[in-house]
């Protein structure tokens, strides 16, 4: 009988990011310094008798249950790695939380625009050194927030090409996007208050109300259509499919199916089906994958198809 290990010889599925464990660490931060701000605030206003700090002191609440999304993303990924349940493992969890996060995210946006056309039908009185004084405080702790999730390589709001760099953490910015478009409804606020109360501009309040609610939802649209595609398993990358073809086409073989995906921040996947006149091992193709990029899973097949004089 073999006495060997079996991790001496199996094939792990562990596709969790590089940064995992600190990006979590990373969130539960971000959550105990939100729930803290949270409790002073509420505590707060039920001492001062300020509606305005009880309205934000709950606000957080929100964010803390936001937030916590991410954070059990990380615990279950990272909890089931190794459960055979999960064919491809538990990148994609991750994914999965980005994605219900950027619909909370686009809930939010779509009531806080509700909120503000209602302001411009019908305006209520607003104690100006108060509610800027709260907007203050809030921006403040947003702003440490998104520093802390920054330094974890959430990266900003609005990414282009290089949204589909495979290392991108997308439970991570789904965190960062929440903390940043809550410094944005504060910067605004501030902004539509100061107007209000030097000018006496009421109009501005709700307005930026409305500006913030667009920009938010172009974040959450922006989030929910990466990490849709992560779970649709689309091509991570558009020309990823034709190097690989390029590279192993080079000898005369023919790509004759040809799988690429991604399974989690950092890995990717392909299964690929040759033909050849003169196929050489497996193993070799994969070597020749290799000179294309960093594969986490590679699964080929070869067909021996010999020409035909």
């Amino acid at each position: 009988m073999h006495t060997e290990r079996l991790d001496d010889w199996t094939h792990h599925h562990v596709f969790l990011g590089s940064g995992h464990g600190r990006n979590e660490r990373r969130t539960l931060m971000v959550i105990a310094l939100t729930a803290v701000t949270m409790v002073v605030e509420i505590a707060a206003g039920l001492a001062f008798g300020s509606m305005a700090l009880l309205a934000d002191g709950f606000h957080m609440a929100t964010h803390v249950g936001a937030l916590s999304i991410t954070a059990l993303a990380y615990l279950v990924a990272r909890r089931y790695a190794r459960d055979a349940r999960f064919t491809f493992g538990t990148g994609k969890v991750g994914d999965l939380a980005g994605f219900s996060s950027a619909l909370v995210l686009a809930l939010a946006a779509v009531w806080i625009g509700v909120e503000s056309v209602l302001r411009f039908l019908d305006p209520v009185a607003i104690r100006f050194d108060e509610a800027i004084a709260v907007a203050v405080l809030g921006l403040a702790v947003n702003l440490l927030s998104a520093w802390l999730l920054h330094g974890g390589g959430a990266g900003h709001g609005h990414h282009h090409h290089h949204e589909a760099g495979q290392a991108h953490d997308h439970n991570l910015r789904a965190a960062y996007l929440h903390v940043l478009a809550d410094a944005l409804t504060s910067l605004l606020a501030i902004a539509g208050l100061l107007a209000g109360r030097v000018f006496g501009w009421h109009w501005m309040d709700p307005l930026m109300g409305v500006v913030g609610a667009l920009v938010i939802l172009r974040w959450s649209y922006s989030l929910m259509r990466s990490t849709a595609g992560v779970l649709l398993d689309t091509v991570p990358e558009a020309d990823g499919p034709r190097r690989i073809r390029d590279r192993l086409e080079r000898n005369g073989d023919r790509v004759a199916d040809l799988h690429l995906w991604r399974l989690g921040p950092g890995h990717q996947a392909v299964i690929v089906t040759l033909v050849s006149d003169n196929p050489v091992s497996p193993d070799r193709y994969k070597e020749m994958l290799a000179e294309v990029g960093r594969f986490s899973h590679a699964t080929v097949e070869v067909h021996d198809c010999p020409h035909d004089p």
